[in-house]
């Protein structure tokens, strides 16, 4: 059967639909459907994404001719439809190029509107409209597009502005206007004769005025752009693979630009910012499409209340936004009404909230697209709880439809009101993306890059932005835009990335050759501090202080909903009481690592710490133990205290000895007439105690095995405080872990000693405490032997940290200078450190559990590394039967929504 590479759709009727979006991509996709369910759709067809992965196999002119007969062949079906011919000057045709990859990849490719024009056929546009603004209006958008697009006519230095965009400002200049819709036809071919100068400039060739040269000049343009920089970059942020490719959108143009009855917008089916059930959107009067999202002008609301709130925000008086700035139903109602309903049938039908665009020309509504909408972590939450609610989609699928690595956002910091309180307010913008954000300002993203890898925190400032910004936005903690809406550029990606975003503030006066920014007189250079809240909309001079977010009863009812399906418990890696109080409140059912040298870094206890390390004989250990136990005891009371009735893992002491001890002159004083020692014998201490690879030195049980002093404090220390806590009614559930096991007599070793220590001390204080001694698996061979091991250990703890160093045989400290390249080429899919390697750690870990469940049936098994709060990595674990995954406080929601969804994807 010979292959289909293109799918054509118009008339409500359509050769694909939406369950074709692997080969249709979600656009073409969707245009297909949309047909199908009678949304009024201008015809055109689509190449598939398979033809973009043959263009990067073969090439383009073996694809063009693959592809030739099918595309002539589907622009005749858009003719028919269309009553008009592609090229033809007496009645022509005019298309729009648009990608579509499966994912939703907003402004990361390309897009050509008005193609087919030339000359001749513009005059016949005119003939045929009478309408010569428009027509001149459309040509110069054409020329500039596909200059950019597909002859690549871009700046030459960051601090130029596009060269199109500068003849425009000229010419404005010259006209004496502001916007581009006051520019008269005249002004309009002087811009397209600049705009085609600057082509024969810059490239040497004149522009092409054949309609089929120009048709797959932009097909070739919408393929070469998946493979762009930024279109890398967004792919690799959000995992998308790079084989999908991209399906290409031909289809036929309808204006918005045609005069006061036409337009162009785009709208969500509820608030893509905080999940409220209320229809919004933006549109522009006399515009194409990318205007609006591209942030040239200001657009004004569709909805009364939207505008509303819009111009409050602003400062806008009721009578002057009525008159200056109406709401789409206040100016068009008719075509609003008929944009609410299509709207609510969408979203009724893919049942969640839909991002749409469309253009209404000379009186008729169109639309161009649907998707499910790009939204913010307290959206996603809100709207799939609401969705359930209404009975829309059930609890699986709410569970399904969250991103557990999206519900960081909710996290996120918000402003401290007492410091708002003093707080200086610079200006107010749209509130596009929320969250609180201070940092100094940058105006261009590699800067922003560049200066977030140095370690500083950086909002970047932009007029608008643009696709090429996306690494700088990745990098800023937050976005400023002096143009554009709540849906331009710069709003969607930072909603999709989970950054703070301000858009619209039309009061930022930027110059990017002098790097200032003026803001109601008020000048700030680069490097000075800001502050912006992407929920209110407001920026704020100089650094303001945040505090941490609070969880709403949308975030609530969620989590109890994961409790309800999942079967892996969520414990948390903690080493003081504060932590262990935050992981607590977000649901963690326990300790899953308390890693006891954290609680040296201090005071007395780093000073005992070093003379204990310090110290040349088991008598001076000793002492300097003595002086640490209380220390320990007080800390293990908090912890414990704070998971009162939760098991507490707590590991051994597992230091790189030279971390803990003095390297300056300074501190070698301090400790020598701490010790009652010279100088000079701290100083040939510490050189005794460099080690040329520390990670494989004196560490975890072999520094208990020769100082078993150490280990002999550290449990008086853990069972004390349990049984402090126990006389106070306190429930104490202690997991006393061994760290760096590799040989079951290791184990054993430390094994005797904690539980002769352990006896000694509950005869002592009369009263004992049920405790149970483990290991940390962190050693290869120690997986390989773990049916030994379990014949002594009663549970085992995955530290894969570790365990991925010494499988792969990579150093964390030292992987950035390879993994860049690892990555880039492909040798490794994901950084090991972030995500767990199944097929080689992971077989590991499985082997080990498997084999130590051998032994001992009833072994207890878990992972304490960074991997325990990564989604995937939690759904491995479930799949293996661990009993429990460990990670940072904050990533436990995101670890038991993951652990949900684990059991949910095991059903199908």
């Amino acid at each position: 059967m010979e292959t289909k590479r293109v799918y054509t759709f118009g008339n409500g009727k359509a050769e694909g639909k939406a369950d074709l979006r692997n080969l249709l991509g979600g656009k073409g996709a969707n245009l297909a459907e949309m047909n199908l369910i009678g949304v009024p759709v201008p015809p055109g067809f689509t190449i598939t994404t398979d033809v973009c992965n043959e263009y990067f196999r073969i090439g383009k002119d073996q694809v063009v001719e693959l592809l030739r007969p099918e595309v002539e062949q589907a622009l005749k079906h858009v003719e028919i439809l269309m009553n008009s011919k592609f090229g033809d000057p007496e009645n022509p045709l005019l298309v729009s190029v648009r990608s579509g990859a499966r994912a939703s990849m907003p402004g990361m490719m390309d897009t050509i509107l008005n193609l087919g024009l030339n000359d001749e056929v513009l005059e016949g546009i005119i003939r045929k409209t009478g309408n010569e603004r428009f027509a001149w209006d459309s040509y110069r958008r054409f020329v500039q597009m596909y200059g950019d697009v597909v002859l690549g006519l871009k700046p030459t230095s960051k601090e130029d502005i596009d060269p199109f965009e500068k003849i425009i400002e000229d010419v404005k200049h010259e006209a004496g206007v502001h916007l581009d819709s006051e520019l008269s036809v005249a002004h309009l071919k002087d811009l397209v004769k600049r705009f085609k100068a600057a082509v024969k400039e810059e490239t040497g060739q004149d522009f092409p005025t054949s309609p089929e040269e120009q048709l797959w000049g932009a097909i070739m343009a919408v393929f070469n752009s998946w493979m762009n920089e930024r279109a890398i970059l967004y792919r690799r942020m959000e995992g998308i693979p790079a084989e999908w490719g991209t399906a290409v959108n031909v289809q036929a143009m309808v204006f918005g630009n045609m005069g006061e009855n036409s337009a162009t917008g785009v709208c969500f089916s509820r608030d893509a910012a905080n999940g409220e059930k209320l229809f919004n959107g933006e549109y522009l009067i006399n515009a194409q499409g990318e205007d609006v999202v591209a942030g040239i002008r200001t657009p004004q609301q569709i909805t009364k209340i939207g505008s509303q709130r819009w111009a409050e925000r602003a400062g806008i008086s009721e009578a002057e936004r009525a008159d200056k700035y109406p709401s789409m139903e206040e100016a068009m109602p008719e075509i609003y009404k008929q944009l609410d309903e299509i709207q609510h049938n969408l979203e009724m039908h893919y049942r969640d909230m839909q991002d749409m665009e469309y253009t209404v020309q000379e009186g008729k509504l169109w639309f161009l697209q649907t998707r499910n909408g790009k939204r913010t972590g307290k959206a996603m939450v809100k709207i799939a709880m609401d969705l359930m609610r209404e009975g829309l989609i059930t609890e699986k699928e709410a569970l399904k439809r969250i991103d557990p690595n999206k519900l960081d956002e909710l996290l996120h910091p918000v402003f401290d009101h007492t410091s708002l309180l003093s707080a200086h307010l610079l200006t107010k913008g749209l509130p596009a993306s929320p969250g609180a954000a201070s940092g100094q300002i940058v105006f261009f993203s590699d800067d922003a890059a560049e200066q977030h890898a140095g370690g500083k925190n950086v909002v970047l400032v932009r007029i608008e932005t643009s696709p090429e910004d996306l690494a700088g936005m990745s990098a800023a903690e937050g976005i400023l835009t002096a143009r554009g809406g709540m849906t331009s550029h710069a709003a969607v990606v930072a909603r999709g990335m989970g950054k703070c975003c301000v858009s619209g503030a039309g009061s930022l006066l930027i110059d990017y050759k002098k790097r200032t920014v003026e803001i109601d007189g008020k000048l700030l250079h680069e490097g000075d501090f800001i502050s912006i809240d992407g929920s209110t909309g407001k920026v704020y001079e100089g650094s303001v202080e945040t505090r941490a977010a609070e969880m709403d009863n949308d975030f609530r009812e969620l989590m109890e909903l994961t409790d309800k399906y999942a079967k892996l418990k969520v414990r948390t890696n903690a080493d003081t009481p504060h932590d262990a109080a935050i992981a607590r409140g977000f649901g963690a059912v326990g300790i899953g690592l308390c890693r006891t040298e954290h609680m040296f870094f201090e005071g007395e206890k780093i000073r005992a710490m070093r003379e204990m390390i310090l110290s040349e004989n088991a008598e001076g250990r000793v002492k300097a133990l003595d002086k640490i136990l209380p220390f320990q005891e007080k800390d293990f009371k908090g912890i414990f205290r704070a998971m009162d009735g939760y098991p507490v893992t707590v590991r051994l002491l597992d230091p790189p000895l030279h971390e803990f001890v003095p390297h300056d002159e300074k501190g070698q004083e301090e400790m020598a007439q701490a010790m009652g020692v010279s100088v000079h014998t701290i100083r040939q201490r510490v050189e005794s105690l460099c080690e040329h690879n520390p990670m494989l030195g004196h560490r975890g049980c072999r520094l208990g095995n020769t100082y078993p002093e150490i280990t002999e404090m550290q449990t008086r220390a853990i069972l004390g405080a349990c049984l402090e806590l126990q006389a106070e009614g306190v429930k104490c559930l202690p997991e006393i872990m061994v760290p760096l096991t590799g040989i079951l007599y290791e184990f054993q070793a430390q094994e005797t000693v904690i539980r002769e220590t352990a006896e000694k001390l509950f005869k002592e204080r009369g009263a004992s405490v049920d405790f149970k001694v483990g290991t940390m698996i962190e050693i290869p061979r120690a997986a390989l032997t773990a049916d030994r091991i379990a014949s002594s250990a009663e549970f085992f703890s995955f530290g894969t940290n570790d365990l991925t160093q010494m499988t792969f045989g990579y150093s964390r400290d030292d992987i950035a200078s390879f993994l860049p390249v690892y990555l880039d080429k492909k040798i490794l899919k994901v950084d090991p450190f972030q995500v767990l390697d199944q097929n080689g750690v992971g077989k590991l870990v499985r082997m080990a559990t498997d084999a130590g469940r051998s032994t001992r049936p009833d072994l207890k098994c878990g992972i304490c590394g960074e991997h325990g709060g990564e989604p995937s990595s939690v759904k491995f674990c479930h799949r293996i039967g661990l009993n429990y995954v460990s990670c940072s406080p904050f990533r436990v929601p995101i670890a038991r929504l993951a652990a949900a969804q684990a059991v949910l994807e095991e059903e199908k």
